[in-house]
């Protein structure tokens, strides 16, 4: 069914996103040198994304998520070419911030496409599986997108950077349109809630709090945001300030990040680890990883934090979905992913403004241990809810 088309699409749209994910904490950071403006710029990228989660799952349940899909990579390019033409006529970084934050909503809009259409399209091939391929293609494109990035910042300006990832967009949606051509697969059309759009949202959050389970995993994903977050927001002035490395360093580290996930990612495709081994070994790795940032003072122990959260995030990830995935009912999928993962992902702009508010180049390692402080308070108290749960159910 040409799902290799479907997974290049996927690769193309994150290594897009991941070009301009890199390019704004770094090109703000060159151009401020202060590492609190680096995470109030990573605040204002990544705050609207989140926060269109719920509007954009419960489009999900109204629209043909294969519709927004096309939409959101056609209208990200769109947004590019807006913005660098906004750039030459005004000038200011903010159109690379502001760009960014608008090719973030489009982002979210394309992703819970995806994962409303991930289920169906996965037939009788394991969720599991599916899920694993579909994270490594998004993985091999930030593999790629850091290295791409820096090579091109290196010959070229932002501005131009920001031309290529439009056509990478439009790319993506090529290979959008190639998949569905020869595609089988019949997608199911969406069953919405009538009436206000505020509906579907409040029956996503009764959701939340009613299914079982399903208000621990949305804790500990919180933690574990907040801990990636953290790691996102600060990791440009880690690199290049307090560790004195170049900007190829600090890409070459991103893309080592991929690599670790990509090699994980394998391991679950071609293995059988057990689902619930999978979401504790994530969580304490990326606990650990947070606390070897803080603790070390070379930017070799730094480096091995950074791949241990990188790497096991996606884990995590694949761990949650599935869990998700058999907890929430089927025709409400759309509006309560949106909603979760609303509430998981606020603990990243949360960690740019408390990098930002809280850290300068000397500061930061006592800020990511505060983190890794909290991410631990999380786990410990997710799993004694789990514990009460169990001892309680018939």
């Amino acid at each position: 069914m040409k799902f290799p088309a479907f997974l290049f699409s996927l690769f193309l749209s994150r290594l897009a996103d991941q070009i301009l994910l890199f390019l704004v904490p770094l090109v703000v950071f060159q151009v401020t040198q202060d590492v609190a403006w680096s995470g109030y710029a990573f605040a204002a990228e990544t705050l609207p994304r989140f926060l269109s989660f719920p509007v954009c799952g419960a489009l999900c349940d109204r629209v043909s998520p294969l519709k927004l899909l096309r939409a959101s990579q056609v209208f990200r390019a769109l947004a590019c070419v807006l913005g660098v033409l906004a750039n030459e006529a005004m000038g200011g970084i903010g159109w690379l911030v502001g760009l960014s934050a608008v090719c973030g909503v489009l982002t979210t809009q394309g992703v819970m496409a995806r994962e409303v259409m991930l289920p169906q399209i996965a037939g009788n091939t394991g969720f599991d599986k599916v899920l694993a391929y579909a994270q490594t293609a998004e993985q091999t494109g930030m593999v790629l997108g850091p290295l791409i990035a820096a090579a091109l910042f290196a010959l070229w300006p932002w501005q131009a950077v920001v031309g290529a990832a439009a056509a990478l967009f439009l790319l993506a949606d090529v290979a959008t349109a190639f998949w569905r051509r020869g595609n089988p697969v019949q997608l199911h059309q969406p069953q919405g809630e009538p009436g206000h759009l505020l509906k579907p949202i409040a029956t996503a959050l009764g959701h939340v709090l009613r299914l079982p389970g399903l208000l621990r995993l949305t804790m500990l994903t919180s933690g574990v945001n907040l801990m990636l977050g953290t790691t996102l927001a600060s990791s440009a002035a880690m690199v290049t300030g307090l560790h004195q490395r170049s900007a190829t360093y600090y890409a070459g580290l991103q893309t080592l990040g991929a690599v670790a996930t990509i090699v994980i990612l394998l391991a679950i495709i071609r293995g059988s680890i057990a689902l619930k081994r999978m979401g504790a070994t994530a969580y304490l790795l990326i606990l650990a990883g947070g606390l070897l940032m803080a603790a070390s003072t070379s930017h070799w122990g730094y480096a091995a934090g950074f791949l241990l959260v990188i790497g096991f995030d996606k884990m995590f990830g694949i761990y949650i979905r599935i869990r998700r995935q058999r907890i929430i009912p089927a025709k409400d999928y759309g509006k309560t992913t949106g909603v979760i993962v609303l509430l998981n992902n606020l603990t990243q702009p949360l960690a740019g403004l408390i990098v930002g508010v809280f850290a300068d180049a000397t500061q930061t390692r006592g800020v990511i241990f505060a983190v890794c402080l909290m991410v631990a308070g999380i786990g410990v108290t997710a799993a004694v809810a789990s514990r009460k749960a169990a001892a309680t159910s018939p």
